[in-house]
C-alpha cells in the first residue's frame, strides 16, 4: 500500500462514465456507489442524492456533516426545474452590537476594530442537513429516510478505509478541531487516519440511526439539539434550542440566463449563483468562447469577466429577506461591465470579502441521474473543514463556521442580524443544451465554485469537449489577494502571454481548483463525469 501518494500527479485517465439506468458522480467512491446501490433497488435521483450525501458525511467527514446546511438544483422527469436550500440562519440573539463586543472580548480589539473569526462558537450558524435531507425525501423521493440512511449507518459503525485525498485533508484539518468531544470523535486513536487506514464514527452513525427512526426533528428539538446548544454555549457562543426548532428548509425558484444556446440555472440569493450567471453573461459580451480553450486569449477575458461578477457578488449577496438583491444576472448589465475589459488585466477591481476566508473553503457536490429523467445537483458542507471545530457532546455532530461569512461592518449588506443567512458559497447547477439534454453539475471549493462553472461550462458548449474532458481540463482561479492562480500542467507560452498582459500568476497544486461532477441526461443516454482533484468516481449501471 502506497502510504505517501503525490497529490500534484495527474497520472490516471479517466473517461465518461455511460450507462442506461442510473449514474453518481461525487468525491468518494464508496459514496458514489451507495448512491447507486439505491437507484439499482428502485429509489430515484434524489433518494440516490441524500444516501450519497449522508454516505460523505462519514467517509469524507472533513469537508460534510450534519452540523452543515444543504442546497439543491433539479430537474425532475415531468419537467420541473426547481430549487431547494436548506440553510441556517445566525442565532436570534446575534444582533451586530452583540457579535461585535463578544469578537472583542476573545480579540483584545475595539469593537469597531473586530471581525468575524473564522472557528468557534460565533461562527456557528444553525444546521440545515438533517431537516435538509428528510424534505428532500418526502418532497420528491421514492424511498423513506430510514432506508435511505442505511449505508451511511454502517459505513460509520463497521468502518472504512480512508481515501487518499481525504486522508491528506484529514491531518491538514486535525488542529481545527476544538475540545476532547472533537478529538474523540474525529481523532481516532489520537490522530488523523492514514491512507488506507480502516475508521468507524460511532457517534456518528448513532446519530445517524436515531434520524432514521425517529426523523430529523430529533437534531431540531430533544436532547440532540440540547447538546448542540450546549457545546456552542459553552464555548461562549449565542446558538439556543429556540434558534435550532425555529428552522425550516425551503423550495425556490432557481435564476437562470443563457449561453452559447444552453440554458444555465443557479440558485438565486443567499448563493453565489448570481456571480456565476454574470460571469457567463459577460464573457458572452466579450466573446471569450471565440477563442480556443485553454488560450491567453480565453483565460484573460473569462478572468477579467469573472473578476466583475466577483465583486460585484461580494458586494450585494446576502439573504434577500433583509436587503435587496440588484440583477447581476441581466445581460444589459453585463454589456455595460463587458465595456470596461480591454486586452491588459485591470488591476482595480476589488474581490472579496472579509479576508478573503472563503477561498479554499471545503464541500461535498454529488449529482445524479436516473432512467426517469431526473437530474439532480446536491451540494453539502460545513465550509471550511471540519467547520466550527465544535462537536456537540456525544453526538458526532461537527458544526459549521458558516456564520464567518459574515460581515462586522454596519454598512454592508451581509452584515450580522438575527435569523439572517450568511453568503453562502455552495452553488449547485443545472444545465439544458437541448430539449431533451438535460446535466446536473458543480465544482466545489469556495470562491473557485463560480469559476469552476465558468470554465466547465464554457468547455462543454463552446469546446463541445466531453463530460470527463470538461472536468479534467486545466483551471484557473482569480484570487482575493489580486493573482491569477493557474495549474501547472498549462503550457508556458499561454502562462507567459497571460503576464505580458498583466496577469500576476502563481501556479498552484490541483487541490486549490476544486473538484467537478456532472451527471447528465441527454435523451435517455446517461453518462457521468467526476473531478481527479478528488477521490472520488462516477459510478454507473
Amino acid at each position: 500500500m502506497d502510504g505517501n501518494p503525490d497529490l500534484d500527479l495527474f497520472s490516471s485517465r479517466r473517461s465518461t462514465v455511460y450507462a442506461p439506468r442510473g449514474v453518481v458522480a461525487t468525491s468518494q467512491p464508496l459514496a458514489a456507489e451507495s448512491g447507486a446501490a439505491i437507484l439499482r433497488e428502485g429509489g430515484n435521483a434524489f433518494d440516490a442524492a441524500v444516501a450519497t450525501a449522508a454516505v460523505l458525511n462519514v467517509v469524507e467527514p472533513t469537508s460534510t456533516g450534519l452540523g452543515g446546511d444543504v442546497f439543491a438544483l433539479y430537474r425532475t422527469a415531468d419537467g420541473e426545474v426547481g430549487g431547494f436550500r436548506s440553510c441556517g440562519g445566525a442565532p436570534a440573539a446575534a444582533t451586530l452590537e452583540r457579535t461585535r463586543e463578544l469578537v472583542a472580548q476573545d480579540e483584545g480589539c475595539e469593537p469597531e476594530d473586530a471581525e468575524m473569526p473564522v472557528h468557534g462558537p460565533l461562527a456557528v450558524t444553525v444546521p440545515g442537513t438533517a431537516r435538509g435531507w428528510e424534505r428532500t425525501i418526502e418532497t420528491l423521493g421514492a424511498l423513506d429516510l430510514g432506508r435511505v440512511l442505511e449505508p451511511a449507518i454502517e459505513y460509520a459503525t463497521e468502518g472504512y478505509p480512508v481515501s487518499e485525498i481525504i486522508a491528506d485533508q484529514w491531518a491538514e484539518a486535525a488542529d481545527v478541531l476544538r475540545g476532547e468531544n472533537a478529538r474523540e470523535a474525529y481523532l481516532p486513536g489520537g490522530r488523523a487516519p492514514r491512507v488506507g487506514e480502516s475508521v468507524t464514527l460511532p457517534e456518528l452513525g448513532e446519530t445517524m440511526r436515531t434520524i432514521a427512526e425517529e426523523g430529523a426533528d430529533v437534531v431540531y428539538e430533544g436532547a440532540i439539539a440540547e447538546s448542540i446548544a450546549e457545546a456552542v454555549q459553552s464555548e461562549g457562543g449565542l446558538l439556543t434550542v429556540e434558534d435550532l426548532a425555529a428552522f425550516e428548509p425551503e423550495f425556490v425558484d432557481p435564476v437562470s440566463t443563457t449561453y452559447g444556446g444552453a440554458e444555465i440555472h443557479e440558485l438565486p440569493p443567499n448563493n453565489q449563483g448570481l456571480i456565476a450567471l454574470e460571469a457567463l453573461n459577460i464573457a458572452a459580451a466579450v466573446g471569450a468562447g471565440d477563442h480556443p480553450a485553454g488560450s491567453p486569449e480565453r483565460i484573460h477575458l473569462a478572468v477579467e469577466a469573472m473578476k466583475r461578477a466577483m465583486a460585484d457578488g461580494h458586494r450585494y449577496v446576502t439573504d434577500p429577506e433583509f436587503e435587496d438583491v440588484p440583477p447581476l444576472a441581466s445581460k444589459s448589465y453585463a454589456a455595460e461591465r463587458a465595456d470596461e475589459i480591454g486586452e491588459e488585466a485591470t488591476e482595480d477591481v476589488e474581490v472579496g470579502f472579509a479576508d478573503g476566508r472563503a477561498e479554499d473553503a471545503d464541500t461535498v457536490l454529488l449529482t445524479v441521474a436516473d432512467e426517469a429523467g431526473n437530474v439532480v445537483s446536491y451540494i453539502n458542507s460545513r465550509f471550511t473543514d471540519f467547520g466550527s471545530g465544535i462537536v456537540a457532546g456525544d453526538t458526532g455532530i461537527a458544526l459549521q463556521n458558516r456564520g464567518s461569512s459574515f460581515s462586522l461592518d454596519p454598512d454592508h449588506p451581509n452584515r450580522i442580524e438575527p435569523g439572517k443567512r450568511p453568503f453562502h458559497t455552495l452553488i449547485p447547477g443545472i444545465a439544458r443544451f437541448a430539449d431533451d439534454d438535460w446535466a446536473a453539475f458543480g465544482v466545489m471549493a469556495g470562491f473557485m465554485q463560480p469559476q469552476g462553472h465558468l470554465q466547465v461550462l464554457m468547455n462543454l458548449i463552446d469546446d463541445g469537449m466531453s463530460i470527463q474532458e470538461a472536468v479534467d481540463f486545466p483551471r484557473w482561479r482569480y484570487q482575493v489577494d489580486g493573482q491569477l492562480a493557474v495549474e501547472s500542467r498549462f503550457d508556458d507560452p499561454v502562462l507567459t502571454k497571460l503576464a505580458r498582459r498583466g496577469h500576476e500568476l502563481r501556479v498552484m497544486p490541483p487541490a486549490h481548483f476544486g473538484g467537478g461532477q456532472i451527471a447528465r441526461n441527454d435523451d435517455g443516454v446517461l453518462s457521468g463525469g467526476s473531478d481527479p482533484r478528488k477521490d472520488g468516481a462516477a459510478i454507473g449501471f
